[in-house]
């Protein structure tokens, strides 16, 4: 097994900045939600403000799954999902602003740094023409009929000296590289439109799940579906009953467990083990003297040896930063056995090669997020390989209208992503409600007639 983050990587004096307060349990819940993350969250609170008794069952002793924000310094930073995507389409984005909450807008402008120097008014354009190249094709690419390849495969040719850094930059925020994600991934994601919290994601989804009845430190192990209810069994042998569950699990946890019975149908299985392990972590930085000016602002490097794959710069006008490592970088540590100290030493060097080492006086990397070993996540989110994305929309439908699938994994717009999370989750809240709560509708007028 994993280890935790909170065993290795993560101090455990970094706790949750908000802890929500939480209902008890229904005695006769109608429905389980498995999973207090995004979809969760979004799954409980339709089927509470739709009049149904819903329990929640978390396994880890907090909510949020891979949103977590910490107080570092006074300050509120997220170490996991950070950006709220594609504004337009994110149901967060709009129920943010309905709530009052203090969304700021991501800046489009880049930073450009190449070799040991801010990059010249050409540089500059030809970084943004290189992405806008690519951008075109893929998604031209990703329009085209046939069967479905890799997106690598869809980058244009001559994109020069800029090629490596839009193919690094689009495998870090694909989650693998460009040759293992499928080309139908690319176009369904806007980044155009983006925003952050002044106080966190972590934050703001620990605040939707106040009121809701959870179950915290409550991992499930085995879901029993066999006769038209569900009973789920706690790694405490405690059993949970209801007519029916939804299951937020992420898909790299799901392939181990929990073991259902009966087993779930073939393609049902199928679907889920045929997803991939995204990769997408980040060093929060405190660096008072980075060059870097303007807040919220990404930074694109060039040059030596090896580049930082991301670089979001003077979060929130802070001295924080966040240093995105790939799939790359982690493995590469990973295989050095070298923890969150190999981590430290490696973005030094990094940054060292680009800025000089007298630059790095004042760094100091207090945390660095590791969802990969993290046993309730194993990832940070799932990929979807060539060939792998009807996966998707076969997990949308139920099985025998008892067990129903949500989570970020299931979006096609906003896959990899709270926002897509969050989305699926009440899609499948709202499914679940036709169905069950028809059947108790039908019941209770046959008991009153």
């Amino acid at each position: 097994m994993p280890q935790s983050a909170g065993s290795q990587w993560i101090d455990p004096a970094f706790r949750p900045a908000y802890r929500p307060r939480l209902a008890p349990l229904p005695e006769a819940p109608e429905v389980l939600v498995i999973g207090a993350g995004a979809a969760g969250i979004g799954a409980a609170r339709t089927l509470a403000a739709r009049g149904m008794k819903v329990a929640v069952l978390e396994a880890r002793d907090r909510v949020g799954g891979r949103a977590l924000t910490v107080a570092l310094r006074g300050h509120a930073l997220d170490l996991g999902a950070h950006w709220l995507h594609a504004g337009p389409i994110n149901p967060l984005v709009a129920l943010g602003r309905t709530r009052g909450e203090r969304l700021r807008r991501a800046p489009q402008e880049s930073h450009v740094w190449v070799g040991n120097r801010p990059g010249r008014v050409d540089e500059i354009r030809a970084n943004g023409r290189a992405f806008d190249r690519a951008d075109r094709a893929m998604t031209r690419g990703a329009a085209q009929p046939g069967p479905d390849r890799p997106a690598a495969r869809a980058l244009p040719p001559g994109l020069g000296a800029w090629g490596a850094r839009v193919a690094q930059v689009h495998g870090l925020v694909s989650g693998r590289p460009l040759s293992e994600v499928s080309l139908q991934d690319f176009p369904s994601l806007e980044y155009g439109d983006n925003f952050f919290l002044a106080d966190g994601y972590g934050s703001y989804l620990a605040r939707l799940t106040d009121g809701l009845p959870v179950a915290l430190a409550t991992p499930v192990t085995r879901i029993d579906w066999s006769d038209g209810r569900v009973r789920a069994t706690s790694a405490a042998g405690i059993e949970y009953a209801a007519r029916a569950v939804i299951v937020t699990v992420p898909m790299m946890v799901l392939r181990d467990g929990p073991a259902f019975t009966p087993p779930l149908p073939n393609a049902v299985r199928a679907a889920i083990d045929g997803f991939t392990t995204g990769i997408y972590e980040h060093a929060v930085l405190h660096w008072p003297s980075s060059p870097f000016r303007g807040r919220d602002r990404l930074a694109a490097i060039y040059g030596g040896r090896r580049a930082p794959p991301g670089l979001l710069s003077r979060i929130d006008g802070t001295p924080f930063h966040y240093y995105e490592l790939d799939l790359h970088e982690a493995t590469a540590i990973d295989a050095a056995g070298s923890g969150a100290d190999g981590v430290r030493r490696h973005v030094r060097a990094v940054l060292a090669e680009h800025f000089g080492r007298a630059r790095l006086r004042d760094l100091t990397i207090p945390v660095v997020s590791a969802w990969r070993h993290d046993r309730w996540s194993r990832g940070s989110w799932a990929v979807v390989p060539p060939g792998h994305a009807p996966a998707r929309q076969a997990l949308r439908m139920s099985v025998a209208d008892t067990v129903w699938f949500a989570g970020e994994a299931l979006s096609r717009e906003q896959w990899g992503t709270v926002g897509g999370a969050y989305a699926e989750g009440v899609r499948a809240a709202e499914a679940v409600s036709a169905i069950v709560g028809a059947g108790a509708a039908k019941r209770s007028r046959a008991g009153t007639g």
